[in-house]
């Protein structure tokens, strides 16, 4: 599925340069830099260029996803369908979240560095909004976990290009 999605933003965006391309599949949700950094090295890009874009896109959200979820959750229960997809997402990141609740910021860091499915930022927001964790301090431990998993990635996909 994340191959089908990056393909269809690269078609689909190609009259954008490479490096907007590589921004904005790094901040989607799922694909993150985990998709937007291949997608560099298929557009050519160094590997530093990969890492700092893909690093610019998973970053983006983080702040707005970590002030606004919050209220605009809060506002959006009243409706049965959004509330139905709410508890799905609460018990599926509680059930990916017990180093967050463990460890605090440090469990976000790990949680956000491991470069596999559904541990990304976007799961690492929701894990500190749903434990409590100060925004600022979320923030940066989040910012580092994507810093580790954007070394990662960059080193496994620049050793094998």
């Amino acid at each position: 599925m994340k191959e089908a999605l990056q393909t269809f933003f690269i078609e689909n965006l190609s009259f954008l340069p490479a490096e907007l391309i590589v921004v904005i599949i790094s901040a989607m949700p799922i694909l993150e830099l985990r998709g937007g950094i291949p997608v560099a090295a298929a557009f050519g890009l160094t590997w530093y260029e990969a890492f700092i874009y893909g690093m610019i896109g998973n970053l983006l959200p983080i702040l707005p996803i970590l002030i606004l979820f919050r209220p605009i959750s809060t506002f959006m229960m009243r409706f049965p369908l959004y509330k139905r997809f709410y508890d799905w997402l609460y018990k599926r990141t509680m059930r990916k979240s017990d180093k967050v609740e463990k460890y605090g910021a440090l469990g976000l860091i790990l949680f956000t560095a491991v470069p596999l499915p559904t541990t990304g930022a976007y799961s690492a927001c929701l894990a500190a909004i749903l434990f409590f964790i100060p925004t600022r301090l979320a923030f940066i431990a989040i910012a580092f976990g994507v810093f580790v998993a954007g070394v990662g990635v960059t080193a496994f996909v620049y050793s094998i290009f």
